[in-house]
């Protein structure tokens, strides 16, 4: 790839960075098989119901084993960009748990299109995806 036909996605072009997160997360909701797939979704909502953290760490870890390669390098890329975000929280504002509830419906859908499923998974998308940037670093 030459260098300039690299986007140019810098502060003075884009001084909002509002405007690169929605495209990033535009990006991952269009995706016809979402990052977390439609096959190991039940899998991961079932994993954060259960209320032992340890127990819970490892069933997620088993079932991020079941995602194809590009998925599991995708989502371990984003988790580890997320975790910086985190570092930054005083100024963004953006917590683990915060971009848990922003990157959840993003990251993983549901099977079904179905409102109601929806609704009440998605405390467990945002524990999903929080679980995954506070603890990136063992987890993949």
């Amino acid at each position: 790839i030459s260098i300039d036909r690299l986007a140019d996605i810098s502060a003075s072009i884009y001084p909002d960075i509002n405007i690169i997160a929605g495209a990033l997360k535009l990006y991952f909701r269009d995706l016809p098989i979402p990052v977390i797939t439609y096959d190991t979704y039940s899998k991961f909502i079932e994993a954060a119901k259960i209320s032992n953290p340890d127990e819970r760490l490892e069933a997620i870890h088993e079932v991020l084993m079941l995602l194809p390669a590009a998925h599991y390098e995708t989502l371990r890329y984003l988790m580890i960009h997320l975790k910086k975000v985190t570092l930054h929280e005083k100024e963004n504002f953006m917590n683990a748990e915060n971009l848990g509830i922003v990157f959840g419906p993003t990251l993983m859908r549901p099977p079904e299109d179905s409102t109601l499923a929806t609704l009440n998974d998605m405390r467990y998308q945002k524990l999903i995806v929080q679980i995954l940037i506070e603890n990136e670093d063992v987890l993949f």
